[in-house]
């Protein structure tokens, strides 16, 4: 536990004043993708720039990982699954998201990052979540954002919306109930590892969560108390 704890202690957010790096996380259905888009129109209307990017993806080096890992058809062992996600990340750290955040008023918004990584290799794959942050001691992936919202749902409100949504499900969303079960632990553990990662209740309504995320904001950065529950 001491070594995790040191290891932790190497993690840090970007120092770019007045610009901002935000992540959304959770299990499918937990509404990222909505809460996102809730929050790019809320900065907008302060007039900051707002870029949106995925994980994995985000540059043409990570769009060919994301397919290469979602779309496939067998078994990837969860260690490359692991470095694939660190490589993809890696590149999107140095490509795209700190030469935005050098730019004066941005803000940028990730669905998915090294907590997921934590959730479904470290935990729900057996890798360990020890073994995760190893990989993410040096920069830029040790890089967290400011603040990260962990939209926490059950696993049967995931299943839920998930059949009420009806795509296609990929490498991950196929498998069952066990293995949602442990992405909640998961994600459950990182609350304890980043004081940076905040528990949202997001088994509420849109305007509920979006009211919860933007608490969060308010009380960690006055700077930004002018935001206002923007709903699109």
């Amino acid at each position: 536990m001491a070594d995790l704890n040191a290891k932790l202690q190497n993690f840090r957010a970007p120092t770019f004043p007045g610009s901002y790096f935000f992540v959304l996380e959770g299990i499918e259905g937990s509404g990222k993708t909505t809460q996102i888009n809730f929050l790019k129109s809320s900065f907008e209307k302060l007039d900051y720039r707002v870029l949106i990017v995925r994980e994995p993806g985000g540059t043409i080096f990570g769009e060919k990982l994301r397919q290469a890992i979602l779309q496939s058809n067998t078994d990837i062992h969860p260690l490359s699954e692991a470095f694939l996600f660190a490589s993809s990340r890696a590149q999107l750290l140095h490509e795209v998201v700190l030469p935005e955040l050098e730019k004066p008023r941005t803000i940028v918004l990730m669905d998915r990052y090294l907590f997921s990584t934590i959730a479904y290799q470290g935990v729900a794959r057996g890798l360990g979540p020890e073994l995760v942050i190893s990989l993410h001691q040096y920069f830029p992936l040790n890089i967290i954002p400011h603040l990260t919202f962990y939209l926490k749902i059950s696993v049967e409100t995931s299943f839920l919306r998930q059949k009420h949504r009806n795509l296609p499900k990929d490498y991950f969303e196929s498998r069952g109930k066990d293995f949602y079960l442990k992405l909640s632990s998961g994600y459950d553990a990182c609350l304890n590892m980043f004081s940076s990662f905040i528990y949202i209740n997001a088994e509420m309504d849109n305007l509920g969560v979006s009211t919860q995320m933007l608490g969060a904001i308010h009380k960690r950065f006055p700077d930004l108390s002018s935001l206002q529950v923007t709903q699109v």
